[in-house]
């Protein structure tokens, strides 16, 4: 029991004498995002059910949101109309 004593006796004196050595942290700006998103409106229409079906098994097979797959087909559409015209 003494010589547990004498150690931790020792370890505090040890402590007493001796300055603590902080870490010095590096600090780093917070990164900004790469891109900015384009601003965002809400699109709401009725399609056939059989086609909604289509859409969601594309997006399953795929790893692809309703979203994107709306998206990626609006600017198709719209890109082969405007080939079209010109």
């Amino acid at each position: 029991m003494t010589d547990i004593k004498d150690k931790l006796g020792g370890l505090a004196d040890k402590l007493k004498k001796e300055t603590p050595k902080t870490p010095i942290q590096e600090v780093q700006p917070v990164r900004q995002t790469a891109a900015v998103k384009e601003e965002e409106a809400q699109l709401n229409v009725w399609i056939p059910k059989a086609l909604l079906k289509r859409v969601k098994t594309y997006g399953v097979e795929y790893d692809a949101s309703l979203k994107d797959i709306s998206i990626d087909a609006l600017k198709f559409f719209l890109d082969a109309k405007l080939k079209k015209s010109t």
